[in-house]
């Protein structure tokens, strides 16, 4: 398979992941690393034996492909500059500050016939991936992504810090446009929303109701599913999902689902059994697969699994909440 040269942009707290995992990964060639600061990039560069590039303009000039792991503010210039020098871009969320910059970033792919991969990574929890042979038609979704106090991200709300990860789920599970949304935050050790509650109803009938904070005693990230003849469990920190249901579930004892039968529910005629499932455990590294799939999409000229289209659909809706918790009555319909 042909190798995709690949640099690193920003080698803070996550950029250092994105080094380990590309040397690990056999079609990624990882060209170098390049970071404002400097220190901190000989830092890196010793510590994993990679070159490193002072003037960013060098490091572009010799890749595929770069990750921008640099704070938000900066996801533009930096995301906007590879794309203009000829570079494939992977881009941590959100994909940039505005969405205005958003925008304009996926014009200029466009134009330059160059790919953007948003880097939401819990598309490739192996919680979420688990659940590749359920149909998931959610009706109701409740979220809760709860986080300890951590100074680092609080130059942001809490929306896009953590609730953003979340809205991007639920946007790939509901297709359907958004019919009314309910927003409330407060404020409570920085300048910005650290704790937020927020419902959205899809014109189809559905509802999410998800919270997010980051001044928490512990971790907590956790969505559940309720559809029709099935609850679903989906533990994004533990990685594992579970499901209760009253479907025949005898086609995916096959697959790996473990299937334990619970008992009947209800009166004849309308006795109903039902299961507890356990999807199989799935042993992947999120970041790596990112990674893996973003070089697969640019070797096999191929769309890759998060869009820059997605990427903004999910920032618009975390722009909207913020705006909704400035407003007196907090609503917004549509």
């Amino acid at each position: 398979m042909k190798k995709i040269k690949l640099g690193i942009i920003g080698v803070g707290h996550l950029g250092r992941y994105h080094i380990e995992v590309a040397k690990e990964i056999s079609y990624i060639e990882l060209v170098g690393i390049h970071d404002k600061h400097f220190d901190r990039m000989e830092y890196m560069a010793e510590k994993y034996k990679v070159k490193s590039f002072e003037r960013l303009d060098e490091l572009i000039f010799m890749c595929d492909a770069v990750s921008v792991v640099v704070p938000t503010e900066s996801h533009w210039e930096v995301s906007s500059y590879a794309l203009e020098k000829g570079c494939h871009v992977f881009v941590e969320k959100p994909i940039t500050a505005t969405i205005e910059q958003g925008e304009k970033l996926i014009e200029l792919a466009k134009k330059r016939q160059k790919k953007i991969q948003v880097g939401h990574i819990e598309r490739f929890n192996p919680a979420f991936l688990s659940l590749k042979d359920i149909e998931l038609s959610p009706l109701f979704i409740e979220g809760h992504r709860l986080s300890e106090f951590n100074p680092r991200g609080t130059d942001v709300s809490v929306i896009l810090d953590l609730m953003i990860h979340d809205l991007d789920i639920i946007l790939k599970l509901i297709n359907s446009p958004i019919n009314f949304v309910h927003a409330c935050g407060v404020s409570v050790v920085s300048p910005s929303e650290d704790i937020a509650n927020v419902r959205i109803e899809f014109k189809n009938g559905a509802v999410a109701n998800l919270t997010a904070s980051r001044i928490s005693a512990k971790h907590l990230r956790k969505m559940r599913l309720f559809q029709k003849d099935q609850y679903i469990s989906i533990d994004f920190l533990e990685k594992k999902s579970e499901i209760l249901s009253l479907k025949d579930v005898s086609g995916l004892k096959d697959r790996g689902y473990n299937t334990q039968y619970l008992g009947e529910i209800g009166d004849y005629p309308r006795k109903r059994d039902v299961y507890f499932i356990s999807p199989p455990k799935l042993e992947i590294n999120s970041l790596r697969l990112e990674l893996e799939e973003f070089a697969k999409s640019i070797i096999n000229d191929a769309e890759v699994p998060v869009t820059g289209e997605e990427g903004l659909d999910a920032l618009r809706l975390a722009h909207k909440i913020i705006q909704l918790m400035k407003k007196p009555d907090k609503k917004d319909l549509g």
